[in-house]
């Protein structure tokens, strides 16, 4: 079968948003708020897969709606404060004043322009980004349009970030009309929060995506292969909705590999169904997992190859016990590995993986 309704790609847009519709909500709210508010510089935390950039562009959907200019989605780059404002431009340019022209020396005809006349572009002073960026949004506001700025894929100690984010809150200070959310990996995200520079972001709203729910997800599920004219048993729904551990990314894999495993007449038989289950794991375990384990140290990987021989919990003793290292060198990598969004701490001397099968992809590549 021809799959029309999942998209398990990085940066796709599915059809419906699954199991977000609060975060939907409070941003949609955000709007509402005053300028200088808390709610309109937001930080959105998530592991690879959460469904990050999704939001971003569903969140520049219902901005421009409300009437925002909005600088679609940009990723931290050398190239994004110009990006900005080329956004900005094309998006607000019938509500931004035109270039203005002068005249300089010369004299005019009775059919025009004479000779001896040149055509001056007024202020060609070079300027700033902060004073590029303050003038578009002023000028925007001026004529009733609010302007959001939409950041991906944060990344630490980036001197754009830094000239982004200052120019912000220069803005704020100025009373403009303006909104700003950045979207990146909790460990990014952490290490920007700690830049002496830019401990104004300390004052914004933070949204960690969690787990979508398993109900959200079977019911999505239920909607979708009904529309597609698949015909899943009520247990393959529940199973297949069980394995996607909450992750949307490992949804769409699931459903897209369930679609094309689909056989004729519209029905999956139980072989197919395993392995279209098999062939989305390995996939998520390669996109997600590997990468994910990609920036981390040598004993980072240690640390978490020892839990991996648990089950879903590990005790830091048995931690202590297998790396037959000191308890605050185990405290330290836990505190890192926490930060990262790699693990979490369900109850006190007690971890557990907060990515889904990065237990099954340790055991597999790096358990002894």
């Amino acid at each position: 079968m021809r799959d029309t309704v999942f998209v398990p790609s990085f940066g796709n847009r599915p059809r419906n948003l699954v199991g977000r519709e609060e975060i939907i909500n409070q941003f949609e709210t955000s709007l509402q708020s005053i300028p200088g508010s808390r709610e309109r510089a937001m930080l959105m935390l998530g592991q690879r897969g959460s469904g990050k950039t999704v939001l971003l562009l569903e969140f520049a959907d219902i901005a421009r709606k409300h009437g925002c200019i909005v600088a679609s989605p940009t990723v931290v780059s050398k190239e994004m404060p110009s990006r900005v404002l080329e956004k900005l431009r094309e998006e607000g340019k019938a509500y931004l004043p035109g270039t203005k022209v002068q005249l300089s020396g010369g004299s005019v005809s009775a059919f025009g322009f004479g000779g001896g006349f040149d055509l001056k572009m007024e202020d060609q002073a070079p300027r700033s980004f902060a004073w590029d960026l303050s003038r578009i949004c002023s000028d925007l506001n001026q004529n009733g349009k609010p302007v959001l700025i939409l950041i991906d894929e944060v990344r630490a100690n980036q001197d754009e970030l830094r000239q982004l984010i200052v120019a912000y809150q220069e803005m704020v200070g100025e009373g403009l009309d303006v909104f700003m959310v950045l979207a990146g990996l909790p460990s990014t995200i952490s290490s920007v929060l700690n830049d002496h520079v830019l401990t104004f972001l300390n004052r914004a709203l933070k949204i960690n995506l969690p787990p979508l729910r398993i109900g959200d997800v079977e019911f999505y599920y239920r909607k979708a292969f009904s529309d597609l004219n698949i015909c899943l048993t009520d247990e393959q729904i529940s199973d297949a909705a069980q394995e996607t551990e909450g992750s949307p990314y490992l949804m769409q894999l699931i459903g897209h590999y369930l679609v094309m495993g689909t056989e004729a007449g519209g029905a999956i038989s139980d072989s197919l169904f395993s392995s279209a289950i098999q062939k989305a794991k390995e996939d998520f375990m390669n996109d997600i997992c590997e990468t994910a384990l990609a920036p981390l140290s040598d004993k980072d990987i240690a640390f978490l190859a020892a839990m991996a021989v648990d089950g879903d919990t590990t005790e830091l003793s048995d931690i202590i016990s297998r790396l037959q290292c000191s308890s605050s060198l185990v405290q330290t990598y836990k505190r890192r590995l926490i930060q990262a969004g790699i693990i979490n701490q369900p109850r006190r001397g007690v971890v557990q993986f907060a990515v889904p099968y990065l237990r099954d992809y340790l055991y597999k590549n790096y358990a002894d």
